[in-house]
């Protein structure tokens, strides 16, 4: 089930970073094992009472002229109607409502997307309550007042947010086909990749009503069976500034990503593996998603024996936090081992929810822990009592200790090895969740 997006749009200085982190809290911080993964603070995952779902800040660029400031609003609004499911609209009581709210408030309002307007910097409900009234007038519902600087007023705006939530996005009939989510940077052959699978006479295509104006799913038929591409071409914006165009295909990339069952990671042959993909294949790693690396444009570089051995360690080593990731070198041009793509596809999707008798893991944890001794501290050494699968996509499983503490990165690391050795699980990463013997077994 993919989570939903929210996006925050609002003029500089209105408190939209302030928001952000107030609602990110804690979770911002990168997860600590993941080099490569340097996240600007783009996105975040947040969880409201029973409710989760991935907050964007469409913002990033703070101009001096009133005029730049509507036109990069107006960017940022239509990122936010490109790719959110629901719009928060920030403003702030203490400036009061100016021209550009209401022209931004206008193409909110014509988008038919779900907005939440909200007034920040309202520190005293008594003081600024007549002020807020005002903001009524552009015209897209009730104001919110909050103090994002205080954390006041959050929790009735985030119940008017999950509102909006559909209550399942996704119907049943599509819940069962796989969902294929092609990212990489620009120009790396996302496009033709998807065109070269609908060119194919053995492909039916029918276009699902993408979510954006220019990424269309599109329904593949091959050998018999249907599989939905996510597209997350059409970064062709000329004459935008380079680090808006980079924020847009992370935004872009994290709502493809997040709809996603597999997520296949495109690098160009030619060029090798940059930064850039190291950072795109971190949001499909922090998300859990099945990761396929499909080097393309293999056709176009000069081999010999130890080619693919090169390519094949480079990747591995810039991608050294996801040594599970699928490798297939394809072309998209000449078609050049697509079939092995989509058996990889299929096997990805077979590991991401394979589930394992709970007595089989626990032989394989009593083998491991004789191999291995667990690590102690202070003399108190770590006692593992039992292990249990508790979902999947990705596989969940939860490890029950004496003390957490003693629980090192390092030996979670080895009992998900000896997992690996026994199941595979290629192309998947897998979740570990320690709890102490008296803790609750569900999630």
């Amino acid at each position: 089930m993919s989570k939903p997006v929210v996006a925050i749009v609002g003029r500089p200085n209105v408190g939209k970073s302030t928001l952000f982190n107030a609602l990110a809290g804690e979770m911002i911080s990168i997860v600590k094992d993941t080099p490569g993964v340097t996240r600007d603070r783009i996105y975040a995952d947040v969880t409201w009472l029973d409710k989760s779902f991935t907050m964007i800040d469409t913002g990033g660029i703070e101009p001096d002229s009133s005029d730049i400031i509507l036109s990069q609003m107006r960017e940022q609004a239509q990122i936010a109607i490109d790719t959110a499911d629901v719009i928060v609209f920030i403003t702030d009581v203490q400036q009061g409502l100016v021209d550009s709210d209401s022209k931004v408030a206008d193409m909110l309002r014509r988008s038919g997307k779900p907005v939440v307007l909200v007034v920040n910097k309202v520190d005293s409900v008594q003081k600024y309550m007549m002020d807020v009234y005002e903001f009524y007038n552009l015209g897209i519902g009730e104001p919110f007042a909050i103090s994002a600087a205080n954390r006041m007023g959050l929790g009735d705006m985030l119940d008017e947010v999950v509102k909006y939530f559909p209550e399942n996005a996704e119907s049943e009939e599509e819940d069962d086909i796989p969902r294929i989510a092609v990212v990489g940077k620009p120009n790396v052959g996302k496009s033709s990749l998807v065109n070269k699978l609908l060119g194919e006479d053995r492909v039916i295509v029918s276009d699902i009503a993408g979510t954006t104006r220019d990424a269309i799913d599109t329904r593949v038929k091959w050998q018999g069976k249907d599989y939905i591409f996510i597209d997350t071409a059409g970064l062709r914006r000329k004459g935008k500034i380079k680090e808006e165009i980079e924020r847009y295909s992370v935004i872009r990339t994290v709502t493809a990503v997040e709809r996603a069952n597999v997520v296949v990671i495109m690098i160009d042959a030619t060029e090798g593996v940059t930064e850039q993909d190291a950072k795109i294949a971190g949001i499909a790693h922090e998300r859990g998603k099945g990761v396929i690396i499909a080097v393309n444009k293999w056709d176009a570089i000069e081999k010999n024996d130890k080619t693919i051995y090169k390519h094949t360690n480079r990747i591995r080593e810039v991608l050294a936090y996801m040594p599970y990731a699928e490798l297939v070198f394809i072309s998209a041009k000449t078609g050049l081992r697509i079939n092995r793509m989509f058996e990889t596809i299929d096997a990805v999707i077979e590991n991401q929810t394979l589930r394992i008798q709970t007595g089989v893991l626990n032989e394989i944890l009593s083998e491991a822990v004789a191999m291995q001794q667990p690590p102690s501290d202070k003399g108190k050494r770590l006692k593992i009592y039992y292990m249990t699968q508790v979902g999947v996509r990705p596989p969940t499983f939860v490890i029950f200790v004496n003390d957490k503490e003693l629980m090192h990165f390092s030996y979670t690391r080895y009992i998900e090895n000896k997992i690996r050795e026994a199941f595979g699980f290629g192309g998947t990463s897998l979740k570990f969740i320690i709890r102490e013997r008296g803790e609750k077994e569900g999630l």
